[in-house]
């Protein structure tokens, strides 16, 4: 078996794992509905740790804007450790816990903080349905299969936000059936952008990635930002663009690759800022649901999918997942086994 197969095997997988995402959020519909339209929520917040906080980043995003309902990520190592920083009994607060293994430690304990302190209704988003933190759910979304060998979260990761996706839509009254069209959209996208995944990840005159995100797509510029790090052992970050010109803007030079992943509603913002950069010759690539006219010098991948913005979001990952293995290949790591025994979360 060759260098990263696992991981490589796991990062293709992703199409049909997402069709089993939206099967089991199906089974699990009925319930989630009668628990959101039985109870008044005050507040929701969502929280794991590493990947899996990055995620409670992008569906926090999702919540708040469908549902009005105030919606925050909060690392489960603080709510762990500072319960009442976050959680009131004099609140009604449902608690989303999501964790691959479903035995993180900080998150487990989290959810013991959160019944403690007064919380209201845990749902929890894993890939093991036997797992201590499954035992804790009211509602539990439960996507065994997409479980991985590898230590790096590829497809466990984008299937329980595909999950959490369909949770927010279904709380803010939108048909989350429309994100069955996903896996075959993300075929496609991997075929049109292999090209330039290609080019990209066999590049090491890169010296630093930057990811580039507003809104809901900075939990998933995060997370880009982790995979990097993690397989390629690359410096890489993370910032909303109009927020990267404050400061660490002065850090990029022409070594340095922007990775930039556009919205829709803060589009023309978010250009004004990639403009201003590109004056100084940084790298570019943009991801974006249509072709940038006029286009943005540098690279581009278009992801033609279809779906509204609230949906779309986990389109932007895959490429991204497959630049940082590729990277981490031709550099000589190997993400099947990285140099450290990471807590599974």
């Amino acid at each position: 078996m060759g260098t990263g197969t696992k991981t490589l095997t796991e990062i293709e997988s992703q199409p049909r794992q997402w069709v089993e995402a939206l099967q089991q959020f199906e089974r699990q519909a009925d319930a989630l509905k009668r628990l959101w339209a039985d109870t008044a929520f005050d507040e929701i917040i969502l929280t794991g740790c590493g990947s899996t906080y990055y995620a409670g980043v992008i569906s926090a995003a999702l919540l708040q804007a469908g549902t009005g309902v105030t919606a925050r990520a909060v690392s489960a190592t603080e709510l762990m450790l500072f319960p009442e920083m976050f959680i009131s009994a004099r609140r009604t607060t449902l608690l989303v816990c999501i964790s691959r293994s479903g035995t993180t430690r900080e998150t487990v304990a989290a959810a013991q903080m959160f019944r403690n302190h007064g919380g209201h209704s845990i749902v929890v988003v894993t890939c093991d349905s036997e797992s201590p933190l499954a035992q804790t759910a009211d509602v539990l979304l439960a996507i065994d299969t997409a479980q991985e060998e590898s230590r790096v979260q590829t497809r466990s990761f984008s299937s329980m936000v595909v999950a959490t996706t369909a949770l927010a839509a279904l709380f803010s009254g939108r048909d989350w059936r429309v994100l069955s069209v996903l896996p075959e959209r993300l075929e496609r996208l991997t075929q049109t952008s292999a090209d330039t995944v290609e080019r990209l990840g066999g590049d090491l005159s890169i010296t630093q990635f930057v990811f580039l995100g507003s809104g809901a797509l900075y939990g998933l510029a995060c997370e880009a930002m982790l995979k990097m790090t993690e397989m390629a052992k690359l410096f890489s970050a993370a910032y909303q663009p109009l927020e990267y010109l404050h400061g660490p803007r002065y850090a990029a030079d022409s070594h340095t690759q922007l990775i930039a992943l556009m919205s829709e509603s803060a589009r023309d913002e978010e250009r004004r800022a990639l403009d201003t950069l590109r004056q100084y010759g940084v790298p570019l690539l943009t991801l974006a649901e249509a072709t940038l006219a006029p286009p943005i010098n540098g690279d581009a991948i278009t992801l033609a999918s279809g779906v509204p913005e609230w949906g779309r979001a986990i389109l932007y990952l895959p490429p991204l997942q497959r630049i940082c293995w590729l990277q981490a290949v031709k550099r000589g790591f190997d993400p099947d086994n990285l140099a450290y025994v990471p807590n599974r979360s």
